[in-house]
């Protein structure tokens, strides 16, 4: 009988051992764990999407964090994580200085390093709130969620904002999981996911589990298993894939997966063109009304050669549109201005409407202080583009009105669609070509889709390489084209999701909500879980 308590302890044991251990690291290895933990948390993301992996990397950070004993050690230990996780998930940054690696190539350890490491402050940032809390137990890995929760957002929108890899976006591939995105929006599931990995560490912590600590390990994992059922029932109560369409729409995305190190080349643009065009027009052509170009797949800028518009007519179905992207020009005297647009055009090549960019990516499309940097921007040519005024609603002919989206504008949560002008779907031009065949893609693309879910309404994606996709107003994946594939998806355009979601209606004041829910929890769990 004595043997049996032993065997039972013997898990609890070893977490002890291993939560002690982590806790008395100092120096660089304290900070070398910290950092391999982030990378660990990193692989849950797109393409991936190893999951359980964020089970030792929270509930390492957490671990170590309860050695540190001064403010900046806990600084220092977040700002590791941050930096393991931010560099292993956006490493493919780097792969666009290679595009024209004589000029930009040098500068690769700059960029994703000096970008990880700044956008490592925002973990930092949680983890030091934290340890000032000098919470215990299960209320410091709740708080820990909550002030994630926090800088996640403080990260959509500072310094104009860098939302990638919002850790609730690892459930992008589980349709089921992704429905709470209409309640809470990716907030909800960045929260619960942290809160979940992180749960673990209260069975090691400050004298070893008792009863209501090994319950509140039990209850976050089943709170994962009831979001997934939540959103299995909601699923089930929703429409076939592909049943709710709009009548008299048939829309062809065009991916040609053109190089971007030809893509600018000039004794290259008119090949690039022209294999678009015949992909355009190629087999099934007759039963399409719409075609839509990617980003920037016009490699002229927009009205600089005459008889451009007259041969891209050629290739729009009658009585229907291309819809494209182009860099766009501003006539007249004065300073130089480009913007990176969308244009939809006739069959006669009239332009019908058009959208310019108005979230632009710096170094990429303008260089922030470039009087001091004294470094050109990475797309070609010296001048900088011009930001469009915001989103829109975009009313074209024979369809129902739309957001569109050029490139990283669908990355940020609640900034999708225009006020007080909802459209009836998202249209997102991309090009993804800078970044290879590398994670970056995946990753854009599952962002795409948690904003389809967010609002309830159907997304349309044309990439250049991939992945072009039509995703219904539920993130259900009607149709693709694989990275770097080269055709065309023909697809019906679904009608929104009945009724506007939750999270549609009150936006990003679904954090605040959420937010302050969570810390009281936490100051319930202080008193309740020691």
């Amino acid at each position: 009988m004595s043997a049996e308590p032993s065997t039972m302890a013997a898990p609890g044991a070893a977490l002890d051992r291993l939560a002690g251990w982590l806790g008395a690291l100092r120096g660089w290895r304290r900070y070398g764990v910290a950092i391999l933990c982030g990378a660990l948390a990193a692989a849950g993301f797109a393409p991936l999407y190893l999951v359980p992996l964020l089970v030792p990397a929270f509930t390492g950070l957490v671990w170590l964090l309860g050695g540190a004993r001064r403010p900046r050690e806990a600084f220092a230990i977040g700002w590791s994580f941050g930096f393991g996780h931010m560099a292993s998930g956006l490493y493919w940054v780097g792969i666009a200085f290679l595009v024209d690696a004589e000029r930009f190539g040098f500068l690769i350890p700059i960029a994703v390093g000096g970008l990880a490491a700044g956008l490592a402050i925002f973990p930092a940032l949680a983890t030091l709130a934290v340890f000032w809390s000098k919470w215990r137990g299960p209320a410091r890995v709740v708080l820990l969620a909550a002030a994630w929760l926090f800088v996640e957002w403080l990260r959509s929108w500072i310094l104009t904002g860098f939302p990638w890899n919002l850790i609730g976006t690892v459930w992008a591939f589980s349709p089921e999981m992704l429905q709470l995105a209409a309640l809470s929006g990716v907030w909800g599931l960045s929260l619960i996911t942290v809160l979940a990995a992180a749960a673990p560490a209260v069975l090691a912590t400050d004298g070893g589990p008792g009863r209501g600590r090994r319950m509140f390990a039990t209850a976050t994992f089943a709170l994962l298993i009831a979001v997934w059922a939540g959103g299995a029932i909601r699923l089930a109560g929703a429409p076939a894939s592909g049943e709710r369409v709009v009548d008299g729409v048939r829309l062809r995305l065009v991916q040609a997966s053109v190089a971007q190190a030809l893509k600018w080349r000039p004794e290259a643009r008119r090949d690039n063109l022209e294999a678009q065009m015949r992909l355009s027009v190629g087999p099934g052509f007759e039963d399409v009304t719409h075609v839509i170009w990617p980003e920037t797949a016009v490699p002229y800028l927009f009205g600089e050669v005459p008889e451009l518009r007259r041969l891209l007519g050629r290739v729009v179905p009658p009585g229907g549109l291309l819809i494209t992207g182009a860099p766009r020009g501003a006539p007249g005297a004065g300073p130089p201005r480009i913007w990176n647009s969308l244009v939809a055009l006739d069959g006669d090549g009239e332009v019908v409407s058009t959208y310019d960019k108005h979230h632009l990516v710096p170094f990429g499309e303008y260089v922030p202080f470039r009087s001091v940097l004294g470094i050109d921007k990475l797309v070609p040519g010296r001048v900088d583009f011009s930001a469009g005024p915001g989103p829109v609603r975009l009313d074209l002919p024979g369809l129902p009105p739309a957001s569109p989206l050029i490139c990283y504008e669908i990355i940020f949560p609640g900034q999708v669609v225009a006020p007080g002008a909802r459209p009836a779907w998202l249209l997102n031009v991309t090009n993804d070509a800078w970044f290879g065949t590398s994670s970056g893609p995946y990753q854009h693309f599952a962002s795409a889709r948690v904003r389809a879910v967010e609002e309830g309404l159907p997304l349309v994606r044309a990439a250049n390489t991939g992945i072009s996709a039509l995703v219904d107003g539920y993130g259900r994946v009607i149709g693709r084209l694989g990275l770097n594939q080269v055709g065309v998806l023909d697809v019906s355009l679904p009608r929104p999701v009945s009724g506007i979601t939750p999270y549609a209606r009150i936006g990003n004041w679904s954090v605040a909500i959420v937010f302050l829910g969570t810390l009281l929890i936490a100051l319930i769990l202080r008193r309740l879980v020691p």
